[in-house]
């Protein structure tokens, strides 16, 4: 697993220059609204996180949730919080959630135990 989430941390930054590189002024406004969108304001950046993290469960997106479990760690949420998070996931997402779940309970034993790098802040789009 942890050459997958590194593989998968260095192809998201090598497509997200690729992809910014290209002159179209939607898709980099979009980025940048990713970007701002995490930013502190009269939320916090991890509440943010939290949020975005939730979101991910229940969309089923294994790419945003490993983003989220990363950032969160960064930005200091607890194991406490990160199952008190999964549960708001799972109760609204349903039991099709559980697989993903798992993903994220993985990665982050693994970003845990430092076997695992963090994919980079939001500099660019996550996911």
């Amino acid at each position: 697993m942890n050459d997958r989430v590194n593989e998968f941390t260095a192809f998201r930054k090598r497509m997200n220059e690729r992809i910014l590189a290209e002159d179209n002024q939607v898709v980099r406004r979009f980025f940048a609204l990713d970007t701002q969108t995490y930013k502190a304001g009269a939320l916090d950046v991890k509440t943010k996180e939290l949020l975005g993290l939730v979101a991910s469960m229940v969309l089923r997106c294994d790419d945003c949730i490993a983003y989220h479990v990363a950032q969160c760690k960064q930005v200091g949420v607890n194991r406490e919080e990160f199952f008190e998070t999964f549960s708001v996931g799972l109760v609204v997402g349903g039991s099709i959630v559980i697989p993903h779940l798992r993903r994220a309970v993985d990665f982050l034993d693994q970003l845990e135990a430092g076997e695992a790098q963090a994919p980079s802040a939001h500099d660019e789009a996550h996911g």
